[in-house]
């Protein structure tokens, strides 16, 4: 039982012209041994792509992606025919299975004035699937109300005990988020495997501050108490498998 904080500052990060992105793990051509995963979660990209910019038509397979905007809006395009708009508040999710080619950009949208005239931040995270040879699928939710009231929502799962507002093909595993006002509390759920990020605002862990970019790894976490110093929104993955599990 135990945890460790991973500073923002600590992350390596890539960089163009229209693009920010900040690697909680291996990614690309930043690549650590050490640091590859935690629990089945493989990536955790913070993104920030300017207007009218973005990646354009890419392949992946065999990962569940798990897309959470925390300001302006990205335009999603697939070529098993999925398009959508991920804002704040709406969860999206893509499985990549045998293989799709998706592009994501910070574009304009019918109906929504405002879409790719700002920058875009974003928070993409890809989790290992229970089983490979799936077919690729999609799936988006607006989640906002349910938000309000600072409790801890279930975001994306495959459990099939717990409801959550899109499924992902991972029995073992769920992403939470939660919007907390300052001097408000949440706990922490019991699972093996923790991963809390910080997206906005300040937290405390136990004797440990976060702040926006800041995260937490965990191992046999459960019950213990996350505070809001100022108001803050977190996203916590709980992971009762490995990478390992899934290989064996």
């Amino acid at each position: 039982m135990g945890f460790r904080v991973i500073p923002a500052g600590d992350r390596p990060v890539t960089t163009t012209d229209w693009l920010t992105s900040r690697h909680s793990f291996s990614f690309g051509d930043h690549y650590d041994p050490s640091n590859t995963h935690h629990g089945v979660l493989l990536v955790n990209n913070d993104d920030v792509v300017a207007p009218l910019q973005g990646f354009d038509p890419h392949p992946h397979r065999e990962s569940e992606i798990v897309t959470w905007v925390t300001s302006g809006s990205l335009v999603h395009q697939d070529s098993a025919g999925h398009s959508g708009i991920v804002y704040p508040g709406l969860a999206q999710r893509m499985s990549a299975g045998t293989g799709v080619e998706h592009s994501e950009r910070n574009d304009t949208w019918p109906h929504r004035p405002q879409a790719g005239g700002q920058p875009v931040r974003f928070v993409q995270m890809w989790v290992m699937p229970d089983e490979l040879g799936l077919a690729p699928s999609y799936s988006q939710l607006d989640i906002g109300d349910e938000l309000i009231d600072g409790r801890l929502v279930a975001v994306a799962s495959g459990d099939p005990a717990l409801d959550s507002a899109i499924r992902i093909a991972n029995r073992t595993t769920t992403l939470y988020a939660a919007r907390i006002g300052g001097g408000s509390s949440i706990r922490l759920p019991s699972a093996r495997h923790t991963h809390v990020f910080v997206t906005r605002g300040a937290v405390t862990l136990a004797d440990a501050a976060l702040t926006e970019g800041d995260a937490v790894r965990g191992a046999d976490l459960g019950g213990e108490q996350l505070t809001a110093t100022v108001d803050a929104e977190v996203l916590i993955w709980a992971m009762d498998r490995d990478l390992r599990d899934l290989m064996s």
